[in-house]
């Protein structure tokens, strides 16, 4: 088992708001080279990996969707389905076989909008995930589209 990163849900959420969130999961296998979501597409769910790899990507024109970053064990899958107007801002896909739990975003929103704790908490939760996912994501151009050797920073 890997050990816990700050931006996983058990590294962030105590154990009553992991149960609360739990409670209304529903395990899922994703066949691999599955599109789970594309940019530009609901955000109406998001995913916890238990097993498997999942990789998110932004489109490039002319190109392969270039890969921003690769999921895995007690990683989150989506994070725009927190935010108006709930559109996924990148795509992924199941690079192997993926064992997740699966949550309604609708859901999820309403028990957040219930308890000020619990949202408050979620909302902690995904904002590291989004501070990570952007330094990956700004990396990852970097090696793909800076010049050699130019030594530029954004």
């Amino acid at each position: 088992m890997s050990t816990p990163t700050p931006t996983r849900m058990t590294a962030v959420l105590s154990a009553e708001h992991r149960a609360r969130l739990l409670g209304i999961a529903r395990e899922v296998n994703i066949p691999e080279g599955t599109h789970i979501f594309e940019e530009g597409s609901p955000a109406d769910h998001f995913w916890i990996i238990r097993s498997g790899t999942v990789t998110l990507d932004v489109p490039v024109p002319g190109q392969r969707p270039a890969v921003i970053e690769s999921l895995g064990f007690g990683e989150l899958v989506g994070c725009s389905w927190l935010f108006p107007p709930y559109v996924w801002q990148l795509g992924a896909k199941a690079m192997t076989p993926v064992r997740a739990e699966r949550f309604d975003a609708v859901t999820v929103r309403m028990m957040m909008d219930a308890d000020p704790a619990f949202g408050s908490a979620i909302g902690q939760w995904v904002g590291r995930v989004l501070a990570h996912r952007l330094q990956a994501a700004r990396i990852r151009l970097l090696d793909l589209y800076a010049p050699h050797g130019s030594g530029s920073t954004l």
